[in-house]
């Protein structure tokens, strides 16, 4: 298993990470994308059939100037789920990916039973506002994302020798090409009316936050669960907005309680 690509009926094409046999999990990451110290799909994988799509304007994939609003992501989505010949997998994703997942599930609800929400955007409280991604330096993103700064800034460099001029280069054009993507959803408040139409979402919902949490307080945890009826709410210590990467077994734990539940 590994990378392979996808094209879509949109025009899109992504390059999608697979592993695994067992019932489907489509996974949508991320403002950082896919990282490869991910291990939360390497847990998942173990028991089911995991698909983590790239967003256009993310690594490999491409189309980004054919999305430009939630219902563009929201159709996206949907598009790379009939394009990997799925039926109604069960739909995982971390905060701009949570946002178009429960977007996604609210729009065809009769296809989606299960759905993990882990540190979702998407939602807005004027007295909890959510942190200006945009308008941070790029040496306070470790503090503003994970509970541990140190283990933020080596997993966000990637490696990256910033004494490399190239390297330099290339990694400020990526970051820029992701936070344009990004952008169309979260900047300048990542409120896209989804509030409005959550009244739809009928599946299994578990919402999974880190008690450390500096980017979207952990007290939206309450606010999705009040307009999901029935959401579990799954509180995890020592862990950030990145708690994918700063706790993934306790991700996929929660995970694998809410497929079997």
């Amino acid at each position: 298993m590994g990378w392979e690509r996808i094209d879509t009926a949109k025009g899109t094409s992504c390059r999608v990470w697979r592993d695994g046999q067992g019932a489907p999990i489509v996974y949508l990451h991320g403002s950082a994308g896919i990282l490869e110290a991910e291990g939360l799909l390497a847990g998942l994988a173990r028991d089911h059939s995991v698909y983590a799509p790239e967003l256009p304007g993310f690594g490999e994939s491409t189309g980004e100037e054919l999305l430009e609003d939630m219902l563009d992501f929201t159709l996206h989505g949907w598009d790379v789920v009939n394009a990997l010949g799925l039926d109604r997998p069960a739909l995982v994703g971390h905060s701009l990916g949570g946002m178009v997942a429960a977007e996604m599930a609210s729009l065809c609800p009769e296809r989606v039973e299960q759905l993990g929400l882990i540190a979702p955007a998407g939602l807005w409280m004027d007295e909890h506002p959510v942190a200006d991604i945009f308008g941070v330096l790029p040496q306070s993103l470790p503090g503003l994302l994970f509970h541990d700064p140190a283990q933020g800034a080596a997993v966000l460099t990637g490696g990256v020798d910033f004494t490399d001029d190239d390297a330099l280069v290339s990694f400020f054009v990526e970051n820029a090409r992701r936070l344009g993507t990004a952008g169309k959803l979260l900047f300048p408040i990542p409120n896209r009316r989804l509030s409005k139409r959550i009244y739809r979402l009928t599946a299994r919902t578990t919402v999974i936050w880190g008690e450390s949490d500096r980017l979207i307080p952990p007290v939206y945890a309450s606010r999705w669960s009040q307009l999901i009826p029935g959401a579990e709410v799954v509180m995890v210590p020592d862990a950030g907005h990145m708690v994918t990467l700063e706790a993934p077994g306790a991700v996929a734990e929660a995970i694998e309680k809410l497929m079997v539940r």
